[in-house]
């Protein structure tokens, strides 16, 4: 592995800081003495970041400068961290079902509700900026929404043991890309209508990337998820919630590329427009809620000579 492929991989083996047994007590906090009073915990946690976490914090304070286009303050840095604290606190609710807690903007529901129509599913692509948990919150908002998470194998685990700890009768349905059969299932779940999301800013290093813009600074974002929906011949949206503050979250899908009707020969020019159009995004709503970034490493690194896929 390159040392620009090994930097991607960095939050992949990046020890966790949480355990299962504090977040089980955080979430026995939570639901015992309600959001509002379980809320004084994080700014324990955000200041405990802030002044022990020196690669997030560098991580958080090179971002914020690209972000904010000015001189990144401490109490910058310190929003940083509690923006992140409450999106994972608020998780404890959201997987618990507690949706009348929140007030929630939605903006191009009409846009997912036509491309669903058709019951051919669609592939709902996120990042780590704000909380892609708030999808929870769309089955009363969207329909009969089903929407089935595709990470690796490790991340799997992670959110499994993470869900069991929060509620254990809460159901994630996760397809790991370390299976055999994989393409297979996410075809499935497709041809039954439902939505196949995936977090789409961060590689393991091996992948596919394609070198971008963002945030003014070339960037490597993996190519995987948008060839897979070339190849299963699906739309692509971009979905992201963010955290406004409060109990308040805005939550926006904006369509990507419908990959339904383009030809063999087009797709690999369609995938770069997709990803580009993704990259877009990430750009636009990073400077509209700057805070809502969580990818506390160096993420903007360049995309290493031959790392390119083809389709």
């Amino acid at each position: 592995m390159s040392r620009s492929a090994a930097t991607h991989a960095v939050w992949a083996h990046t020890p966790e800081r949480s355990n299962i047994l504090m977040l089980r007590v955080m979430t026995w906090i939570s639901l015992r003495l309600g959001r509002r009073p379980a809320r004084l915990v994080l700014h324990l946690i955000a200041t405990y970041f802030l002044l022990f976490a020196p690669r997030g914090r560098r991580a958080s304070r090179d971002y914020l400068a690209l972000a904010l286009g000015r001189a990144v303050r401490w109490r910058d840095l310190y929003r940083h961290f509690f923006t992140f604290a409450s999106t994972i606190h608020d998780r404890v609710y959201l997987i618990n079902g507690r949706f009348d807690l929140f007030e929630f903007e939605l903006h191009g529901e009409e846009k997912l509700r036509e491309l669903l129509a058709d019951g051919q599913g669609l592939f709902l692509l996120g990042a780590h900026l704000g909380s892609f948990e708030v999808v929870r919150a769309l089955g009363r908002q969207v329909g009969d929404l089903t929407c089935a998470m595709v990470m690796h194998e490790e991340n799997a685990r992670k959110i499994n043991s993470m869900l069991a700890a929060i509620n254990p009768t809460a159901a994630q349905d996760i397809i790991g890309l370390g299976s055999v059969d994989a393409m297979l299932q996410v075809r499935d779940r497709l041809d039954a209508g439902q939505v196949v999301g995936v977090l789409a800013d961060r590689t393991t290093g091996d992948d596919a990337r394609e070198q971008v813009t963002l945030l003014d600074q070339p960037v490597a974002l993996p190519s995987g998820p948008f060839r897979m929906a070339a190849l299963l011949r699906r739309p692509v949206v971009f979905m992201t919630g963010l955290y406004l503050g409060g109990n308040r979250y805005a939550i926006h899908f904006d369509l990507l590329a419908d990959f339904s009707a383009v030809p063999r020969t087009d797709r690999a020019s369609a995938v770069q427009g997709a990803i580009a159009s993704y990259a877009g995004r990430l750009d636009h709503y990073c400077r509209v809620a700057p805070f809502n970034w969580f990818n506390f490493y160096d993420f903007w690194k360049p995309v290493d000579a031959g790392s390119k896929a083809r389709l």
